[in-house]
């Protein structure tokens, strides 16, 4: 995909995000909205994978630690072919296999259960371990948030991956600087974020999360990056482009009623309108 599918793309995913909480009447949307650009791209253009057969063998992994943005995980996965778009409506309803956290056991495409905070990286770290244990030549992604790094066992998981110089793995920290009690550096800080990475021995990239030549030079250069795993920091809007969700802590994991869901709509297709004219 050229830079403007993959924003149309990214589109497509919040306007996902907000018809499933929506829906559902629960969910979390802030931080699904924040890490749109970041699925988009993976789902995209950088991972080996394939909806028509999400078990392959030599597939890249990827693991939500942040399970509860599973409503931005699911999108993204419904716009690339794992499942119909149409299924998002059922988020968190009795009966729908698209719960309130991701299954491996029964949603397509998930590679790893997830959504107690700090847990998915651990799972992540050893599947890339894996994988250089069995020679296979799958690389692994891990998507965090920086609320979610105030948990120790993050920084266990790093000691080990860097350790064991786990050169295929990739953690993505969406750092839209709010976490569900306000913000990250008032709750509890964890700044520098890339500070700390480095001194685990971690090749660390700062990017825009939401400008796609940056996503894209920092998974090539992660790609390049031999005997160290990457951490790459992606700044972030939580609420990205739902005018009265953006930097907005109380949106961490509420849902929009009907009024709000029309406003949130309209502000997406805004944007889609915008991406036409260029």
């Amino acid at each position: 995909m050229n830079k403007l599918e993959l924003m149309k793309t990214a589109n497509e995913i919040r306007k996902g995000v907000v018809t499933a909480t929506h829906s559902a009447k629960s969910g979390h949307p802030g931080g699904s909205l924040s890490a749109a650009d970041i699925y988009t791209y993976l789902y995209f253009e950088e991972m080996n994978i394939d909806p028509e057969d999400p078990k392959k063998a030599d597939r890249d992994r990827f693991v939500l630690s942040k399970g509860h943005t599973a409503p931005g995980y699911y999108s993204t996965l419904a716009q690339r072919g794992f499942f119909p778009t149409e299924d998002l409506k059922t988020l968190r309803k009795v009966g729908s296999y698209l719960q309130g956290h991701p299954d491996m056991k029964h949603i397509p495409g998930v590679d790893m259960s997830s959504g107690s905070l700090g847990q998915g990286v651990s799972a992540a770290v050893g599947m890339a371990l894996s994988a250089k244990l069995s020679g296979d030549s799958y690389r692994v992604y891990t998507l965090l948030g920086d609320g979610e790094i105030q948990e120790g066992q993050v920084w266990e998981a790093a000691m080990l991956a860097a350790h064991r110089k786990l050169d295929n793995l990739v953690v993505i920290v969406d750092n839209n600087n709010l976490q569900i009690d306000g913000a990250i550096d008032e709750v509890n800080s964890p700044y520098p974020i890339d500070k700390k990475f480095e001194a685990f021995n971690f090749h660390v990239i700062n990017i825009n999360g939401h400008d796609f030549d940056e996503i894209d030079a920092a998974f090539k250069e992660a790609k390049a990056t031999k005997g160290q795993p990457t951490a790459i920091i992606a700044k972030t809007v939580k609420g990205k482009d739902v005018s009265f969700m953006e930097n907005q802590a109380s949106w961490h994991g509420a849902a929009p009623n009907d009024e709000q869901y029309a406003t949130a709509m309209a502000d997406l297709e805004k944007v889609g309108e915008a991406l036409c004219q260029k």
